[in-house]
């Protein structure tokens, strides 16, 4: 790991990079409650492989960035997005790929809007801009998130069963679920997390509606990948950015849930490294 710990604006913002820095760069951004190491390490070195400097960090509230009382997040999605652009500017990048999952997504279109002149094109994945014709998550998501306050964030096993039960509720048909997995990844993030209980105040964070209502302005070209059986954001969901975003592209991943599989690693990395290597017009 080459990680980096950022300060910028009075905020510490946790960083690790792939491959070499003369290359152009992704920016990876993870997803709610997700610090960065679930962008895995050999995912994240495949795609240096395709010939990029691959960036992934950790979002305020998790891993070893700053992190703020559970309840009490001191920021907004707008100050997130921006943090995109610290990570940037820390590294000296003037113009980058943005690619994220979930939350991380929503994020990749705040920035696309707010600093169009720094990203080259965006990959969303697993995300929305939450219309609100869309479908809402499945019921079985919010009977298991509802039943957080019996996790006891002070213990390693309760957070461990607690992601493999979210898991269990995120894998898609197509996909056998990695408990194994699962639990070594919680328990690095268990391991490296300032306040592993803070992940909850990205339930909390407000801000972000003025721009997901104006999707349709992306100018960069989009790659958008969802799968088929996504339980918290539904398919629809991807279907619509793509009718949203004029210069984009969908990649359907059938019987893939809420997750970013290794099943998926070969489609995935191809369609990024062929939608990275596209000439903006």
């Amino acid at each position: 790991m080459n990680e980096r710990l950022i300060k910028a604006d009075g905020i510490e913002i946790c960083t690790d990079s792939f491959g070499q820095q003369a290359n152009p760069a992704i920016l990876l951004i993870m997803g709610a409650q997700s610090s960065m190491i679930w962008w895995e390490e050999k995912f994240c070195q495949r795609l240096s492989e395709e010939g990029h400097f691959v960036i992934r960090y950790d979002n305020r509230d998790v891993g070893r960035s700053t992190t703020y009382e559970p309840g009490q997040p001191g920021y907004t999605f707008e100050d997130m997005a921006d943090d995109a652009i610290r990570v940037l500017d820390a590294y000296k990048i003037e113009q980058a790929h943005i690619a994220g999952m979930s939350m991380g997504g929503m994020l990749t279109q705040m920035i696309a809007l707010r600093h169009p002149e720094r990203v080259l094109t965006v990959t969303l994945l697993a995300t929305s801009n939450f219309a609100p014709h869309l479908p809402p998550m499945e019921e079985k998501v919010m009977n298991f998130f509802s039943n957080m306050g019996a996790i006891d964030w002070t213990d390693e096993r309760s957070v461990v069963e607690f992601a493999i039960g979210r898991s269990r509720v995120l894998v898609g048909s197509k996909h056998a679920l990695d408990e194994n997995k699962v639990s070594l990844l919680t328990k690095r993030e268990w391991a490296r997390s300032k306040n592993i209980a803070s992940m909850n105040n990205h339930g909390l964070l407000t801000g972000g509606e003025s721009y997901l209502t104006r999707t349709g302005e992306i100018s960069a070209p989009a790659l958008i990948i969802h799968g088929t059986e996504d339980p918290i954001i539904p398919y629809e969901h991807g279907e619509n950015l793509t009718n949203e975003i004029l210069d984009s592209v969908l990649l359907t991943l059938e019987g893939t849930g809420h997750e970013l599989h290794c099943d998926d690693w070969d489609i995935v990395i191809e369609a990024i490294a062929k939608h990275t290597s596209r000439k903006r017009v």
